[in-house]
């Protein structure tokens, strides 16, 4: 049966997923959601004895159903190769008593690249089943890891360009470095003179320009987004979690049908989603702890159900979380008020107006699946040095938050589910922030000098990905104010 998808914001037409994919974002701004989400249509001792990529397909064929089977098993066994450094794709570690799903282990070393893997290869299908002639333009904001997986997702790949947009001074040293070294000639990347939401907000505004789209369609080009925005991105995002749970089962640390608890340290609310949308398949989760940093927009959110970005922007140690306008929740909100496309789009222009809107009382009841709660930049340090000095195992700041988070969540429920939290970032992609959390004794010591200390006492080899940036040269360094990212994007293309 196939399943279409309609914009958050319009009852415009639905279109198909190949559809949505490329567009990126629907014509009226809003998101592309699927009309309904699908049952898992195969048992969780089934998927208990699959690889990552045969689970892969048993879940994306659900969302995906314009892809042939060969098409969808083509490009998951292009994405999920040696570019991840354990065939297990996606490892789950236990430490101090609570599972870690390790999301890190592709080519840039963070969760991104579990969708950014896939992405390139469903879009180039999908320009192909959907006859473009267009190059396509992938347009990205990113608060430090979604720009660097995206880049080598679509690296050199025909038929494409990409553009990455980063707060010039809101990214991690190493994450700034992985991006600014990116080879291939179809990639383009900008720092601007602001944060991460100014980033997204000037990408969406190229996105929602006609008079643009027009000269760009006169040239032979056309946008799409890596970005969560895109359902490209949100869909392989579900597979990790069926998969971590049908491994756990394997494993005999849950029996089936056992509820568990989910973790994810979010910024902009596309990882956590993921997980909302594979309970709804049926996946037996009983939270969704939502974990966040000082940029505490979506704690406030779940608490008071009034989403206000009208605060100080803070820069912390785990910068992918420095957001406070996150796009994905407007999903979430479309289905808490009963899929009311009307109601979604009032919101929204509340938002874009006025920094804030209140949902309804009845909304807020939609919301019991969900816990929120924070963790500050003190909390995060002493959850990574606590961790490692108990158990030896080292975690990313990103990681501390969500970890610190559950504590605070089972101090106040004493909730004693079985628990996965989101790992979703290699501790060498933070090794300052990381290493000065651990003892401030390495304050001295130069980034590569920390990359090299924190194999020692981790125990764990340096990632290819940290290995081949020690030396590689910037062929990246453009930096324009943020009300000139349009013309950064015309220059690229040589439009005049």
């Amino acid at each position: 049966m196939e399943l279409l998808y309609k914009s958050t914001r319009s009852d415009s037409a639905p279109v198909t997923a190949s559809q949505a994919i490329l567009k990126g974002l629907a014509d009226d701004g809003g998101l592309f959601v699927p009309e309904r989400i699908p049952k898992l249509s195969c048992s969780i001792d089934k998927l208990a004895e699959m690889s990552y990529q045969e689970v892969a397909y048993e879940v994306m064929k659900e969302f995906l159903t314009d892809f042939t089977q060969e098409e969808l098993k083509n490009c998951i066994a292009k994405a999920y190769d040696e570019k991840f450094d354990t065939p297990q794709i996606a490892p789950l570690k236990e430490a101090d008593g609570t599972c870690y799903l390790e999301l890190f282990h592709g080519a840039t070393i963070a969760f991104k690249d579990m969708a950014l893997s896939i992405l390139p290869h469903l879009m180039t299908t999908a320009a192909k089943k959907n006859h473009i002639k267009n190059e396509i333009v992938i347009l990205t904001a990113t608060s430090g890891d979604t720009g660097k997986a995206a880049l080598a997702g679509f690296a050199d790949v025909p038929g494409t360009k990409i553009i990455v947009f980063y707060p010039k001074n809101g990214v991690s040293p190493i994450q700034e470095k992985q991006m600014v070294t990116q080879k291939g000639k179809n990639t383009h990347v900008v720092g601007i003179r602001g944060n991460f939401d100014d980033a997204q907000t000037g990408v969406k505004k190229i996105f929602a320009d006609k008079e643009l789209e027009k000269k760009m369609e006169e040239n032979g080009f056309q946008f799409s987004s890596a970005n969560s925005i895109n359902i490209g991105r949100l869909v392989p995002q579900i597979v990790y979690y069926i998969y971590a749970y049908a491994k756990l089962t394997a494993q005999k640390k849950i029996k089936e049908k056992e509820q568990i608890n989910v973790v994810v340290p979010t910024g902009n609310f596309g990882n956590i989603l993921a997980a909302y949308y594979a309970k709804n398949m049926g996946l037996p989760i009983h939270k969704l702890i939502c974990a966040s940093n000082e940029n505490k927009v979506l704690y406030d959110f779940f608490e008071t159900g009034i989403y206000d970005k009208n605060r100080e922007f803070m820069l912390t140690s785990s910068p992918s979380m420095d957001i406070l306008i996150s796009s994905n929740l407007e999903r979430l909100i479309y289905k808490i008020a009963g899929a009311d496309a009307k109601a979604d789009a009032f919101f929204m222009e509340a938002l874009n107006k006025e920094g804030k809107y209140e949902i309804t009382d009845e909304m807020k009841a939609e919301l019991a699946d969900f816990y929120g709660n924070y963790a500050d930049e003190e909390e995060t340090a002493q959850e990574i040095a606590a961790l490692y000095h108990k158990t030896g195992y080292v975690i990313d700041p990103h990681t501390a938050v969500a970890s610190k988070v559950y504590r605070k969540y089972k101090a106040q429920t004493a909730d004693q589910t079985y628990t996965v939290i989101a790992s979703t970032a290699s501790p060498y992609k933070f090794t300052r922030s990381v290493m000065n959390a651990i003892d401030h004794k390495y304050d001295a010591m130069s980034d590569f000098e920390l990359v090299d200390e924190l194999s020692k006492i981790a125990k764990t080899t340096v990632p290819n990905a940290i290995e081949e940036i020690r030396t590689a040269p910037v062929i990246h360094n453009t930096v324009v104010e943020k009300e000139e990212m349009k013309d950064a994007v015309l220059n690229f293309l040589k439009i005049k």
